[in-house]
C-alpha cells in the first residue's frame, strides 16, 4: 500500500505463483496473462525513477495514483481466479451429484466463469495498455535491474551548529564526550552510535560534541562526513580526504585512495564523525573500519543512524539511545523560536497555549523548532489557538521542514516493509497494542509473503514488527512470554497516515463518504457507544462505493 514498485513486484509474483498457473491453465485464460504480465514488466521497469521524480514532474504523482488503483484491481481478479480453480478442485474431489448440478446451472459453471474472468483480465489489460502508453510523456529512465528505488536527496550535513540553539542536550554532551576521553581500554579505535528517530537531534548532539574546547584538544585530527546512503566506500573515502585536506581527489581510482588515506590518519589520533548512516551490510564496513584502523588506537569514531542494527553492526561501545527532550527544555526551545530574543517576558496566554503544543510535539526538538519559528512574531491568540487544534504539522511550513525528514525513514524501508507501514494508520495514536493484531491485520490482506516454507507467516510478521523496531518506527516494545506490545510516536502515525492517505481511513458514524480507492477503513471503538440510539447506519454504508 502507497508503494506502486512494490505492489507490482506483489501482483507479478501472483502471475508466476504455481495456483494461477493451474488456474490459468485450468480456464484457457493464458494469452490474456501473458500479454498482463508483458505490459506490467514494461511498467515497472520505469517505476523507480518515477518515484523518484513525482515530485518534479507534473502529473506524475497521477500517474502512479491511477497504476495503483488498477494494481489492486488486478490482485482482485487473480485472487477471484485462484479461489474459482481451488473451488473446482475441492468440488469435483469431494462434491456429490448434487453439488456438482447446482454448480453447472449457477455462476460458477465454468463456461459462464471463463467468460466472465475473461472479460476482467481484459479490462484490466486495457487500463494497463493506457498507462503503460501515458509513461512515455514523461521520459522516465529506463531501468533494468529495479531491486532498490532510488533515494531522494538529502541534505548534505556540516559540523558547525550555534551553541546557543541549542536546549536540552547537556546530559547527553556529557556522555558522549565521557566515552571519548582517553581510557585504560583504548586498545582498538572505539565506534559510538547515536540511535534514535528523524528530527530526534542525533546530528545536532554529534555537532556539539564535535566543537567541544575539550574533544578539540584530545584529537590531532576532526573529520566530518555525512555518509551516502549505499554506503559507497570511495565516496566516503574521498570525503574523509576532502574534510582532512581540503583536497578534492574524485578523479582518481580507489587504490590511491586508500593509499592517500593511510598516509593522512597513519598512527594520528582522530575523531571521524559518520553522520546518518543507512546501510547495514557488514562487509562494506569491515573494510572502511580496516582502513582506519591504521590511526592511533585512541581514534574515536561517532556514528549517527535511525537504524539500531547499524548501530549494532558498527558499534564498539552500547548504543546511546537519544530520547525526546523534557517538557521544560521544549518549552525553552519553544521561547527561543517562538518570541523574540528581547521580549523579556513572554506573554502568559501564548505560553499557556504553547504548553499544549509542546506537549503535542512529544520531544521531538526539530517540530518544536519549526513550530516556534512558524509561530514567531505572530500576537494573535487565534494563531496559536489554530496551531494548537490542528494536527502539528498540518500547516504548509511544517510538513515542508518535518515530512521529509521522516519520509526518509519510509523511503529506505524495504518494499516487502513499504506495503505493511501505512497499516499503522489505522490504529489509535498514543495507545499500547499487541503485535499480534497489527500481524493478523497484515496476514488478512496478503502482505506477509514467505519464499521459505520453514517459516509460517506469524513467524514472518514478528520478525517485521523487529524490523520497524530496529529502524526506530516503533517504540516501547515490551516482550511479555510470547507477546509483543508496542507503541506508535504521533509523527511516526502521521507519517503511516500520510503515505496510505489514499488507501487507508479511520472513519466513525458520521462519515458521510469514502472515496473508491479506499481499500482499508478502521472504525475505533469509541465511535460505536452509541450505535444502540444510533438513527440508521453510517452514511457511506449505504453507498455503491
Amino acid at each position: 500500500m502507497g508503494d506502486p514498485f512494490g505492489i507490482t513486484q506483489e501482483v507479478l509474483g501472483k502471475l508466476r505463483s504455481l495456483a494461477i498457473q493451474e488456474a490459468v491453465a485450468i480456464y484457457g485464460v493464458e494469452g490474456q496473462i501473458s500479454e498482463l504480465r508483458e505490459t506490467l514488466t514494461a511498467i515497472k521497469a520505469v517505476l523507480s525513477d518515477a518515484e523518484e521524480q513525482q515530485t518534479k514532474k507534473h502529473g506524475l504523482q497521477v500517474w502512479l495514483d491511477q497504476l495503483q488503483d488498477v494494481l489492486y484491481d488486478a490482485e482482485d481478479v487473480l485472487d477471484e481466479l485462484e479461489c474459482e480453480a481451488l473451488r473446482k478442485k475441492v468440488i469435483s474431489r469431494y462434491g456429490g451429484i448434487k453439488e456438482k448440478v447446482y454448480r453447472f446451472l449457477s455462476l460458477s459453471n465454468p463456461l459462464i466463469f471463463r467468460v466472465k474472468i475473461s472479460h476482467k483480465i481484459k479490462a484490466i489489460q486495457e487500463r494497463l495498455s493506457r498507462i503503460s502508453a501515458d509513461k512515455d510523456q514523461f521520459d522516465l529512465f529506463r531501468s533494468d535491474d529495479n531491486s532498490e528505488a532510488h533515494m531522494p536527496l538529502r541534505e548534505i550535513t556540516d559540523p558547525f551548529v550555534r551553541k546557543s540553539n541549542i536546549v536540552g542536550r547537556d546530559s547527553d554532551k556529557e556522555m558522549i564526550i565521557e566515552m571519548l576521553l582517553p581510557s585504560v581500554d583504548d586498545k582498538n579505535i572505539s565506534v559510538i552510535p547515536i540511535v534514535g528517530i528523524g528530527g530526534l537531534g542525533k546530528t545536532t548532539l554529534a555537532k556539539v560534541v564535535y566543537n567541544d574546547d575539550r574533544v578539540k584538544e584530545q584529537f590531532e585530527l576532526r573529520i566530518w562526513v555525512c555518509v551516502p546512503e549505499d554506503f559507497d566506500l570511495k565516496k566516503i573515502i574521498e570525503e574523509i580526504i576532502k574534510h582532512a585536506t581540503g583536497q578534492s581527489m574524485s578523479d582518481v581510482d580507489i587504490r590511491q585512495l586508500q593509499t592517500h588515506l593511510l598516509d593522512i590518519i597513519k598512527d594520528k589520533k582522530y575523531l571521524l564523525v559518520l553522520d546518518d548512516v543507512w546501510s547495514n551490510d557488514h562487509r562494506k564496513w569491515k573494510k572502511l573500519r580496516d582502513l582506519l584502523s591504521e590511526g592511533a588506537s585512541e581514534s574515536k569514531i561517532i556514528v549517527t543512524t535511525r537504524n539500531s542494527e547499524v548501530a549494532s553492526i558498527m558499534g564498539t561501545h552500547p548504543a546511546h539511545n537519544l530520547k525526546g527532550l523534557s517538557h521544560e527544555d521544549s518549552m525553552a526551545l519553544l521561547k527561543k523560536c517562538a518570541f523574540d530574543e528581547k521580549e523579556t517576558q513572554p506573554r502568559l496566554d501564548l505560553l499557556e497555549i504553547g504548553k499544549d503544543i509542546v506537549a503535542k510535539c512529544q520531544g521531538v526538538p526539530l517540530l518544536v523548532e519549526t513550530l516556534g519559528s512558524l509561530l514567531n512574531s505572530k500576537d494573535d491568540v487565534g494563531d496559536w489557538i489554530r496551531i494548537r487544534d490542528s494536527e502539528t504539522w498540518e500547516s504548509a511550513e511544517a510538513k515542508e521542514d518535518i515530512l521529509p525528514v521522516l519520509k526518509l525513514s519510509y523511503v529506505h524501508l524495504p518494499s516487502h516493509l513499504k506495503q505493511c507501514f501505512p497499516i499503522l494508520s489505522l490504529f489509535p495514536r498514543g495507545v499500547q497494542f499487541q503485535a499480534w493484531h497489527l500481524i493478523g491485520l497484515w496476514m488478512a490482506l496478503g502482505l506477509i509473503s514467505s519464499k521459505s516454507e520453514k517459516l509460517a507467516p506469524e513467524d514472518i510478521g514478528v520478525e517485521y514488527v523487529k524490523e520497524l523496531r530496529r529502524r526506530s518506527l516503533i517504540q516501547d516494545v515490551e516482550e511479555q512470554g510470547t507477546v509483543l506490545f508496542f507503541k506508535l510516536h504521533d509523527l511516526v502515525h502521521s507519517l503511516a497516515t500520510n503515505v496510505g492517505q489514499q488507501y487507508c481511513l479511520t472513519v466513525d458514524l458520521d462519515t458521510p463518504e469514502i472515496s473508491e480507492k479506499i481499500q482499508c477503513i478502521s472504525l475505533p471503538n469509541g465511535s460505536l457507544e452509541g450505535i444502540s440510539n444510533y438513527d440508521g447506519v453510517p452514511s457511506f454504508l449505504g453507498k455503491k462505493t
